[in-house]
């Protein structure tokens, strides 16, 4: 697990904004255990380019795992919105779903 994360920081020394290798960064600090480091990656997503939907299902479940509830709430929210607005209707689906789940 870790030569998969030396290799996508070492990506990202050469393209450090981009939203992929944040991204799969951030899954795998989450499978080793490193959650504050992943949420870090997940947040470096939303403020360069918030309509990457992915980040949003997997920042909000990180949020739920870790008791806050209302964030992971507000973040499914915003992430149906930029869905539905980029007609994504699976990522839709996921994150509607994720949401009721917590709301109901």
């Amino acid at each position: 697990m870790t030569e998969r994360i030396e290799k996508l920081k070492k990506f990202l020394e050469g393209s450090p904004n981009d939203c992929f290798l944040h991204h799969a960064l951030a899954l795998e600090y989450i499978k080793a255990g490193q959650e504050e480091l992943a949420k870090t990656h997940f947040e470096h997503n939303l403020t360069k380019d918030p309509t990457y939907v992915a980040t949003y299902y997997h920042l909000g479940k990180l949020l739920e795992r870790n008791g806050q509830q209302q964030p992971a709430i507000d973040v499914y929210a915003k992430g149906m919105e930029i869905a539905k607005a980029a007609k994504d209707m699976h990522a839709y689906s996921e994150l509607q779903a994720a949401w009721e789940d917590l709301v109901y």
